[in-house]
Order: C-alpha cells, then structure tokens, then sequence
C-alpha cells in the first residue's frame, strides 16, 4: 500500500505543496513523495504510522538515487574519490 495525500494539509505542509506545485508549473523537475503535485514526479512510498513516516519518504529518495546511479554505470557501493580511511594511532 503506497501512501496518500492528506485529505486537508496542516499549514506548513499546505505551504509546501504549494512551492512544489509553483516549481512544476515554472518547468522544474520536481520529485515529491507522500504527496501527489501536478507535474511533479511521485516517488513510491508505504504508508505507515506519522511517526515513522518521514523515514519512509527519505527511503522512497535512496531507492530512487540508487537506481538511477546503477543506471548510469556506478557502483553506489564504491563511488569513485571517496575511500574509507581508517587510522589507529
């Protein structure tokens, strides 16, 4: 089950969903999860209780940003110029 717009959104969700309506329509690529804007692309998110579900939204973006790096060739594992260093002193 994927997540749904609230029926009547709090103020600065309200407001929000307005600036990420104001973006699409000016041509800008805009990605939201939870929410369904006009001319926004809607990332797929669960639904779940309120306390968890900010957590769940970002998820929706790691999945999206994984996908997209493997489609580009990368390996999301191991991205170039940045190594783990670990020095015992």
């Amino acid at each position: 089950m994927f997540a749904r717009p609230c029926a009547t959104p709090s103020g600065e969700i309200a407001a929000a969903i307005a600036r990420i309506a104001e973006l699409a329509a000016r041509g800008a690529r805009v990605l939201c999860a939870g929410v369904k804007v006009t001319g926004a692309l809607e990332l797929p998110a669960l639904a779940a209780h309120p306390a968890v579900q900010p957590i769940l939204l970002g998820q929706s973006f790691y999945r999206l940003a994984n996908s997209l790096a493997v489609a580009r060739g990368y390996d999301p594992d191991h991205p170039p110029h940045l190594h783990k260093v670990t020095r015992t002193l």
